[in-house]
């Protein structure tokens, strides 16, 4: 078990979510206050996307990135900040007997495009989400290529920054450990992304065979979606690693109880100390992960 607990809040992400809790941060100014917030709760780390201020869906746009980066450093709290880097794989493909054809959803782009914010405002993670998985019940596909995570996984190493390895499936994590025997990525993090239809289900012997398949002394963190977001946060600790909360995962901090980023940090930091173990601080969350402050 980890007594040393790093708590990741995942803030926003970019699903149609804003619509269904009023507390889903939508503008920079929004997402900034709730890293703020988390921060406060007890978090160790903010997960950042952005979102379009006017329409409160899913973007990149590296301008949107550098104001909540610039409000959360203006704000004087430390929080050790995670960019996305997995805008720009969405792939919506066409309908029936037109499978080329690709639907409204599609936006799909270049590995070093993905990666045009990570560059300018060097955070102290990014994340790279390692292969590419069946989305929901639709036609929705998310593309991350061999070839093109190479890319994306030299260019995050030669800039510097910590890489955090979004694992959804065990080929994802067989793949990961070969870019690591490739010398392309050197001491990443990995997340462990459990419940995302279709990838690695929510369940204790899931987790457990992906644990036994890191690399020796990596560190990890693991997380379920909805009503799972506690029980693997608590799985999480039982089998060495740390946890992620937040409302890009979980909508909900109770049946019918609308959560807040800061609720969420909350009850996982009661469900850590209930467990005997403690949350780490900023600080102690960088020397674990090897990683700079930057200012």
């Amino acid at each position: 078990m980890n007594h040393n607990v790093i708590i990741t809040c995942a803030l926003t992400g970019a699903g149609d979510t804003a619509d269904k809790n009023k507390a889903v941060p939508v503008t920079p100014t929004q997402i900034a206050a709730a890293a703020v917030e988390a921060a406060n709760a007890g978090a160790t780390v903010v997960h950042c996307h952005v979102r379009d201020p006017q329409t409160g869906k899913g973007s990149r746009d590296p301008a949107l990135y550098r104001e909540v980066m610039e409000r959360i450093r203006a704000s004087g709290v430390d929080i050790i900040v995670n960019l996305t880097a997995g805008m720009g794989g969405d792939l919506e493909i066409g309908a029936g007997e037109k499978p080329l054809e690709f639907g409204p959803t599609t936006d799909l782009v270049g590995p070093l495009t993905r990666l045009l914010h990570v560059e300018e405002l060097l955070p102290d993670i990014c994340t790279l989400d390692c292969g590419t998985l069946n989305f929901g019940d639709g036609d929705l596909i998310y593309v991350s290529t061999p070839a093109a995570l190479r890319v994306g996984a030299k260019r995050i190493t030669d800039l510097g920054v910590k890489a955090e390895l979004e694992i959804f499936d065990t080929g994802h994590l067989w793949f990961s450990n070969q870019m690591i025997k490739e010398g392309l990525l050197v001491d990443p993090l990995f997340q462990l992304c459990m419940g995302i239809p279709w990838g690695a289900p929510a369940d204790t012997t899931t987790m457990k065979a992906m644990v036994d398949n890191l690399p020796g002394g990596a560190t990890w963190a693991g997380f379920g979606i909805g009503r799972m977001q506690m029980p693997m946060a608590a799985q999480a600790m039982l089998l060495g690693g740390n946890v992620r909360v937040g409302l890009e995962d979980n909508l909900w901090l109770d049946k019918g109880v609308p959560a807040t980023n800061g609720s969420l940090v909350e009850r996982v930091v009661k469900l850590i100390h209930c467990m005997g173990a403690r949350p780490m601080t900023p600080a102690e969350g960088r020397v674990k992960m090897g990683l700079k402050k930057r200012g």
